[in-house]
């Protein structure tokens, strides 16, 4: 006799089909990057580009893997279009060589800033439930993250700096033809002022970051560039500002807003270390004024990355919060806007 079948009351409702659908490819998509930071993290691209071609064995050998963790990563990689496989031995497809960390224009901040943002849902998580707002060592709880998140800022925003930011604001010509110095706070890898040692060759530069290791490679990449006689780096933040000699120009890029709490003193400090017609150069990203206006596919990030900064004691700012605190201290605010207005420079410029 034939039954008949009944219905799984757990399966969803024709009506949430489309949004299952939509959701397991959101969450495959999650799930791409994080098999991505394993190759980034791990430096498995690279490497692999330099094989060419290579069996499990000669890729663990090269790379100084696991074989057997290897051959599960490669599975992963080959599953998600990250590598080609033929008669047991791997190459990189297009989109394995676009997670390069060495190329320009690579993809690896996505792979990065997808494992950051997982660890900070799980920490927004937690804290969601007492309040507390442990700072920012939340960045330093995972030793595989950290030395990513320089390389990830530099990936992530060194080019809209070098096309659109760079050119379009005065200061920075100013200060780079009469070879001042400039200062970056919260410098990370010190991409920002290598990029400006590289546009004005008499430029000089000193960078303070309050994490070791983004001095280490602050200083490293410096060597490299051949820079490292006019760009030094240090350990320190606004509140040990240990810059000996005015400024002609003192910047913060999206920094600014992990030290708002005690914005008279920190705009107190900015106007007093700068020379007179000195400015301050503040890069942050736009808040909007209008809810609605995180909806839009350019500005969800954002929404997330302020719950993170919520974690960290901190909240994105709006310009004339900025403009406004210039004016405080006896300095002229001017307002620039890039990136379809998501991202803000708040030029400072102090008295003659």
């Amino acid at each position: 006799m034939t039954r008949p079948v009944e219905k799984n009351s757990a399966s969803p409702p024709p009506a949430h089909a489309d949004l299952r659908v939509q959701v397991m490819s959101q969450a495959q998509g999650a799930l791409s990057l994080f098999v991505a930071f394993i190759g980034v993290a791990n430096h498995l691209f690279e490497v692999l580009a330099k094989l060419g071609k290579a069996s499990v064995a000669e890729f663990a050998a090269a790379s100084a893997m696991d074989a057997a963790y290897l051959q599960r990563w490669c599975e992963a990689a080959y599953a998600n279009g990250y590598l080609d496989e033929s008669q047991g031995r791997y190459t990189l497809t297009d989109l394995g060589q676009a997670f390069r960390p060495d190329l320009p224009g690579n993809l690896m901040p996505f792979a990065v800033q997808s494992v950051l943002s997982a660890h900070m849902a799980e920490r927004a998580t937690t804290f969601m439930r007492s309040g507390e707002r442990p700072g920012e060592k939340v960045l330093a709880e995972r030793a595989n993250i950290l030395p990513w998140f320089g390389p990830m800022l530099e990936a992530m925003f060194g080019g809209l700096f070098a096309q659109q930011i760079l050119p379009n604001i005065p200061v920075y010509q100013e200060v780079g033809a009469r070879g001042g110095l400039a200062v970056d706070l919260g410098c990370g890898n010190g991409w920002y002022l290598r990029q400006l040692a590289a546009v004005f060759p008499q430029l000089r530069g000193v960078g303070l970051d309050g994490f070791d290791e983004n001095i280490r490679q602050a200083t490293a990449l410096a060597r490299s560039a051949g820079a490292d006689d006019r760009l030094g780096f240090q350990v320190g933040d606004i509140y040990r500002y240990t810059v000996s000699q005015p400024a002609d120009l003192i910047a913060m890029n999206r920094a600014l807003h992990h030290v708002w709490d005690e914005k008279d003193k920190v705009f107190a400090i900015i106007r007093d270390s700068l020379k007179p017609n000195g400015a301050a150069v503040i890069w942050e990203p736009n808040w909007p004024q209008e809810l609605s206006a995180l909806r839009d596919a350019s500005r969800r990030g954002m929404a997330f990355q302020n719950l993170s900064e919520h974690v960290q004691g901190n909240h994105f700012l709006r310009p004339e919060d900025i403009s406004a605190e210039f004016v405080k201290v006896g300095m002229s605010p001017s307002v620039y806007l890039f990136a379809n207005g998501n991202e803000a420079v708040v030029v400072g410029r102090k008295k003659a």
